[in-house]
């Protein structure tokens, strides 16, 4: 299980690598970096992704720096993360407290 910890830690020695596709999806959603970094400072693990490959992942609940609600998809690749996404959650996919994921 990925440590909120361990991510905050992979922050602030600035051992977070950001991909690609999030800086793309990042980009097109008008979430800025300092918006992930306040959602890993502040935020809270809500879901965990054990099996993802190549590396475990998590979905973090947490504020952008303008409070706004966003979610950021983390893996930890032992020695440093990555950033695999960022996005706005709405209640398409989320119940209100847009923590907790919908039944299908």
């Amino acid at each position: 299980m990925i440590d909120i910890k361990t991510l905050k830690n992979y922050l602030i020695y600035d051992t977070i690598v950001v991909s690609q596709h999030a800086m793309n999806r990042c980009r097109e959603r008008n979430i800025k970096q300092k918006d992930i970094k306040n959602c890993i400072l502040t935020g809270e693990i809500i879901e965990q992704y054990p099996d993802d490959f190549p590396f475990p992942s998590c979905l973090i609940f947490g504020h952008a720096a303008d409070n706004r609600i966003i979610h950021v998809v983390v893996s930890d690749e032992g020695e440093c993360g990555r950033i695999i996404t960022a996005y706005i959650p709405n209640t398409d996919k989320f119940e209100s407290d847009l923590k907790t994921r919908r039944e299908r």
